[in-house]
């Protein structure tokens, strides 16, 4: 198939399919045509830039793409025009890669449910009345739906993997500065990473070998980290709280691993500090002076994030050095750590409330510490809950649900290497329907 066929096809695909999901705020059919004869071109001269060679990919709206708007799913950014390409999209267009749009975000990436934007709410493929993830929500439901194979999001503090989870695909968070931000508006400096979201791991990690211009077959294992004689060594982390029909789908792939435990709710304290006090300096002009171009639910938190006091920040930046270290230790003892990427399966569009505590934060309790550590973490799919034929291991119904995985900086092929088991095991015929079964 030829790039340009790739493009109209994708381009059809967004006009039939995106209305009823709100997956983009830009699609830029053009410059999308034009780049992929461009890349045929090429092609036909001998030249192969690589496996994006003529792919189309969606560019989450926090990302610069010179020519087109950059919104940040705000008022505050309406008419705001790229003018350079940030270097994670320069870098997919030396690799050949036709960029069709620009894929919707909660409004300047402040939330998990990816339904507070200027652009209204990013349905879930699955059920368009149920939330996408956030939030790099665009890009996740653009992926589901098929609309491209490959996206871009941000991450600081789940916002790739929990809509991955949510949307049944991939998402793939790199170590901490892995991929350069220059170009990104940011969220939380110390906090935020580029990250990669397709249908699945081993599709991730060509995008994130694309991105980071490592080899083909270059090795992701550093010296030390190389797994026992069946493979890389996984440990269960335990969560504190979990939907239990969610835990079951989750923990099947992972049911003989060792179970270790994190107070990962002590962590989610830390990341409330530090994440919002390095997100009001980020807008703390625009809250002075236009707050009425906010959503209010974000110029609520924007003023919460306010009244943080400084000793509170530094005392937590202390602890998330300490939870490093605690990592660390997890880490010399097992390869790669397993656990729920959400502990509840998505939500209706709009809520809030939920058993658990506050949806936004229910949803990053068990994503947020990986991003406080700058450790590789990675969702994939294992399976469904609910809907009207029952939850099941093979994805077959419901709603879907993420196990996540993380391991050392440096040994992210780990991490893909655990992925492909827990397809083959699903492929054999682990199924959930109440209680887990080993396949």
């Amino acid at each position: 198939m030829t790039a340009a066929e790739l493009a109209r096809r994708s381009l059809e695909s967004i006009e039939a399919l995106d209305p009823g999901l709100n997956a983009f705020v830009t699609v830029d059919a053009e410059g999308a045509t034009a780049a992929a004869r461009r890349a045929d071109e090429e092609l036909a001269a001998g030249h192969d830039r690589g496996p994006l060679h003529g792919v189309p990919v969606a560019v989450k709206d926090l990302i610069d793409v010179a020519g087109l708007p950059t919104g940040c799913g705000s008022a505050h950014f309406a008419g705001h025009v790229a003018r350079e390409d940030a270097v994670c999209v320069r870098r997919l267009r030396e690799a050949g890669a036709v960029i069709v749009g620009k894929a919707a975000t909660h409004e300047f990436a402040m939330g998990t449910t990816g339904d507070v934007t200027v652009h209204g709410p990013v349905r879930n493929p699955h059920d368009p009345d149920r939330i996408a993830g956030g939030s790099s929500a665009g890009s996740a439901a653009a992926v589901a739906a098929g609309m491209v194979p490959y996206a871009l999001g941000t991450d600081t503090g789940g916002s790739v993997r929990i809509p991955a989870a949510h949307c049944g695909i991939a998402g793939f968070k790199p170590a901490y500065g892995a991929i350069p931000t220059g170009g990104v508006f940011p969220l939380s400096e110390s906090l935020d990473h580029v990250g990669v979201l397709a249908s699945t791991a081993a599709e991730c990690r060509t995008v994130y070998r694309v991105l980071t211009g490592a080899p083909a077959g270059a090795a992701g294992a550093p010296a030390g980290v190389a797994g026992g004689a069946d493979g890389p060594r996984v440990a269960w982390i335990e969560p504190w709280e979990v939907d239990p029909e969610v835990g079951r789908v989750a923990r099947a792939p992972f049911a003989d691993a060792p179970v270790e435990h994190l107070d990962l709710e002590a962590v989610r304290d830390v990341y409330a500090k530090i994440q919002p006090s390095e997100a009001y300096g980020a807008h703390a002009e625009r809250v002075a002076s236009a707050p009425e171009l906010f959503q209010p639910e974000i110029l609520e938190g924007l003023h919460a994030s306010a009244r943080i006091p400084a000793w509170r920040f530094l005392r937590a930046t202390r602890d998330r050095a300490e939870f490093g270290r605690r990592v660390d230790g997890l880490l010399a003892r097992h390869d790669v750590l397993a656990l729920p990427t959400t502990s509840i399966a998505p939500t209706p569009i709009g809520e809030r409330e939920h058993a658990f505590g506050y949806v936004p934060a229910v949803l990053m309790g068990l994503t947020c510490p990986w991003n406080l550590a700058g450790l590789p973490a990675l969702s994939v799919p294992a399976g469904t809950v609910g809907g009207t034929v029952g939850g099941t291991a093979d994805g077959a119904g419901g709603l879907p649900v993420g196990v996540q995985l993380v391991t050392r900086a440096g040994a992210e092929d780990l991490l893909f290497e655990v992925a492909e088991r827990v397809v083959e095991r699903l492929a054999a015929g682990v199924r959930v329907r109440g209680v887990a079964t080993a396949g």
